[in-house]
């Protein structure tokens, strides 16, 4: 089984960060699909995390739990622009450790729309 040429990338950030992250990916052609582009979905997610000594945390504090609202921006990829994207990603992206999953997909060998 051959694998796909087609990932998605989640990337979660806080809201206020969405506009930048979205054009930053669509410069670097994340989120293209078919003669579509700037193609994402945005979800509201509670993220729980705590800054370990020596952080310097986006928001929270070394040592304290911390929740908070944030979003989960998925978009498509094709393979050849995906180191760029993540790494244009990680230039504009506020936390410290972005949090930034790639997961390859079968749509291609499926007859998905990509």
């Amino acid at each position: 089984m051959n694998s796909s040429p087609f990932f998605k990338i989640e990337i979660f950030a806080p809201a206020e960060s969405v506009d930048e992250i979205l054009e930053t990916l669509a410069a670097v052609h994340a989120g293209e699909i078919g003669k579509y582009d700037h193609c994402a979905t945005v979800i509201p997610v509670q993220g729980f995390w705590r800054p370990l000594e020596d952080a310097r945390p986006y928001l929270g504090n070394s040592g304290e739990l911390f929740s908070g609202s944030e979003v989960k921006i998925e978009v498509l990829c094709r393979e050849p622009y995906l180191q760029e994207a993540v790494q244009a990603v990680r230039n504009v992206h506020p936390y410290e450790e972005p949090v930034i999953n790639i997961i390859s997909l079968a749509n291609a060998r499926y007859g998905g729309t990509v």
